[in-house]
């Protein structure tokens, strides 16, 4: 589904520039589940940007299903990633000021999906992470784990091919993330989604079908 091909990224210029990534390669199966460790700036973050087409790397390309995003104009990156892919964020990312429902029920609305098979489909995913008796509440009056189930609603509502997870428990307590990864890992599987997850937590990396270290800039397999 997913190739890397000789993917390099960096910031800054003269002595000052920093080399992210340097020549990442990387295949991604279809259906798969690809955990990425590294420690706090090795790159990540910056690797789902590339993979998302939110960002462009300065040499090599990023195939998706045989296409390359790097080719791509804006536009239609933005449409890839709001039709293909799946984001859940550390830090939730929902909006204040809509209801529970109403913040997943967006990403359905933006893709043209008409208000009622949107407002079930919402309702049904919600049901799903538990979360079928907060439809109306403001997510402001949820607690950290609450919040991530509806951030998890929303990036699998639409069905994403791909579904892009950073750091997702880095926000929450230990017994709260302990209950979140074996629930992305379980809605995931079930929409048929490809899933990379960005962590520095190896707890969360137990049952992922591969478990990759960014290091120094390159991909390095676990120990």
């Amino acid at each position: 589904m997913l190739i890397l091909d000789s993917v390099s990224r960096g910031f800054g210029a003269g002595v000052h520039r920093r080399q992210v990534l340097d020549q990442v390669s990387l295949s991604i199966p279809a259906g798969t589940e690809t955990v990425i460790l590294g420690r706090s700036g090795s790159g990540k973050s910056t690797l789902l940007n590339l993979i998302s087409g939110i960002d462009r790397p300065d040499s090599g390309r990023v195939l998706f299903e045989g296409q390359d995003l790097t080719a791509l104009r804006e536009p239609q990156r933005t449409l890839f990633r709001r039709r293909r892919v799946g984001f859940v964020y550390q830090f939730f990312n929902l909006l204040p000021t809509l209801s529970v429902e109403e913040n997943v029920r967006l990403v359905l609305s933006l893709d043209g999906v008409g208000s009622v098979p949107a407002r079930q489909r919402s309702r049904a995913m919600l049901a799903r992470v538990g979360l079928g008796d907060r439809l109306e509440a403001p997510v402001d009056v949820l607690s950290g784990g609450e919040q991530q189930r509806v951030a998890l609603a929303r990036a699998l509502v639409h069905e994403p091919a791909l579904l892009l997870a950073d750091e997702p428990t880095g926000n929450l307590d230990e017994a709260t993330a302990a209950q979140l990864g074996p629930l992305l890992r379980e809605l995931s599987r079930a929409h048929g989604a490809t899933v990379i997850l960005v962590t520095h937590d190896r707890q969360l990396a137990a049952g992922a079908d591969r478990c990759l270290v960014l290091r120094e800039g390159r991909m390095q397999l676990t120990p």
